[in-house]
């Protein structure tokens, strides 16, 4: 009798991308981890989170310009660990970058950040939308 397996793509994804990393790894030639993200909007606003544990909120930068939000984050390492022959290493050790673009339809004024246990959080209002307006047509 066969047995029927769901497929799960992106489990399957996942598994390439690990053994790419794996294999750029013993080229020389890693690309740098980055932090996990989750980016979704309510009725108000729209809201990122990021996983950024380890991290200290004064070694995170958050910069906006023209409606890309980059957060950078850059930590200084208090000793090295030359004594230690890493098997895996996937954590994010010293610096990051993302970027992530907005929508036009938010109040880049009144951004709110906040920083609770390991995850960032930026909170973006959302501005109403144009109305149109009737226009009377003059002689």
């Amino acid at each position: 009798m066969a047995t029927l397996v769901k497929w799960a793509p992106f489990q399957d994804l996942d598994i390439v991308e690990r053994r790419m990393r794996r294999m750029l790894e013993d080229f020389g030639v890693a690309p740098a981890p980055l932090p996990a993200a989750d980016m979704y909007e309510t009725e108000k606003e729209l809201v990122v989170e990021l996983d950024v544990p380890g991290f200290d909120e004064k070694e995170l930068v958050l910069e906006l310009i023209d409606h890309t939000l980059t957060v950078r984050g850059e930590r200084k390492l208090d000793k090295e660990e030359k004594d230690k022959n890493f098997y895996l290493q996937e954590r994010i050790e010293k610096h990051f970058e993302r970027r992530f673009l907005l929508p036009a339809e938010i109040d880049t004024e009144h951004i709110d950040a906040r920083f609770k246990a390991g995850v960032l959080e930026v909170h973006v209002p959302k501005i109403e939308p144009a109305k149109p307006r009737a226009i009377e047509i003059t002689k």
